[in-house]
């Protein structure tokens, strides 16, 4: 069994799956508007580098069909999470179709069937990795919730578990939104591979023990020296992991490797709000709270790159992408 659908075009407006909801309820948001899409990203209704770069494509196509300004429609888009460098890159793509006389809707399609491909091509790339008996650890969500089939980083562990491998998958709750207990640890059980779901300081514990074989991330950017821009925890698992020599794996599609961005120190990371840190612990607003969205793991603490490319140790696999790819 697979997980449902993250997104759809029916048409004449997106549905969304929204995130927000799950594990508890399963429904979709009917995004008719660009302010829709855009509050549907800034929320998280929508989240995972690639499944936003997928809505925000859509949300051009829904700027076309309202005639609002495609330059307008970009910025508001753009803007609705900064971070994560897919969802530039779907708008450029749609806005570079449209000067070519081409209907962003076409764009949008395109993209959204070459993410499909892409999320297999990552699985074929790191599929080797997933060697009989190990145990991988994961952080958030990169899975099918994130993009549009496979996911990322889970792509490798869905086509291991197709072809009968036995493995186990150790899932990060991931604070404070919980994206790995709410949508990982559930993606994963309804497609019947074994996880058991760990609260983020148990992996120095695990580790420790010999417990983990590889940690297996997604990510929102890799800059042009190789450094990996994700969700807040993920440079700390990567600097436990060199320390415990546990390989640290980056998956990832062409279209987040941002070549203009010098370093990960370079990159705008997102601040949340307190209430994401405060309500889910019943603590009032007066607390002083700092909740990053994202943090920077450095080039040398990364193993290997997974993408739709192939497998590479190095970020050279990614040479010829420019930023007009």
């Amino acid at each position: 069994m697979n997980p449902p659908a993250t997104l759809a075009w029916q048409g004449t407006h997106l549905a969304l799956l929204d995130q927000r909801r799950l594990p508890d309820e399963v429904t979709y948001l009917a995004c008719r508007s660009v302010d829709d899409v855009v509050e549907a990203i800034r929320s998280l209704a929508v989240r995972g580098a690639p499944a936003i770069g997928i809505a925000a494509a859509y949300g051009m196509a829904l700027a076309e069909q309202t005639g609002e300004s495609s330059a307008a429609a970009a910025e508001r888009l753009v803007a609705a999470r900064p971070t994560a460098v897919n969802l530039a890159w779907a708008v450029d793509q749609v806005r570079a179709g449209m000067e070519r006389g081409r209907a962003a809707i076409d764009t949008a399609l395109e993209i959204h069937a070459d993410d499909i491909a892409m999320c297999r091509a990552i699985g074929e790339a790191g599929r080797q990795l997933i060697e009989p008996g190990c145990h991988v650890l994961t952080h958030c969500n990169a899975g099918a919730l994130a993009v549009s089939a496979l996911g990322t980083a889970t792509a490798p562990l869905y086509l291991a578990h197709a072809d009968g491998v036995p493995f186990h998958v150790y899932v990060d709750e991931t604070r404070p939104v919980l994206q790995g207990a709410r949508l990982t640890a559930w993606e994963l059980g309804i497609a019947g591979i074994d996880r058991t779901l760990i609260c983020d300081n148990a992996a120095a514990h695990l580790m420790g023990q010999g417990a983990v074989d590889l940690v297996i991330v997604g990510t929102d950017r890799i800059t042009a020296n190789g450094d990996v821009v994700n969700k807040i925890g993920t440079r700390g698992l990567a600097i436990l992991a060199d320390y415990h020599n546990v390989p640290f794996y980056v998956a990832c599609p062409t279209s987040t490797f941002d070549p203009v961005t010098r370093a990960g120190s370079d990159v705008p990371i997102e601040e949340r709000s307190a209430a994401e840190i405060l309500e889910p612990i019943g603590l009032s607003g007066d607390i002083p709270v700092k909740n990053p969205a994202f943090d920077v793991t450095p080039e040398e603490l990364v193993t290997g790159y997974i993408t739709d490319r192939g497998f590479s140790t190095s970020v050279a696999i990614f040479d010829s992408v420019t930023d007009s790819s």
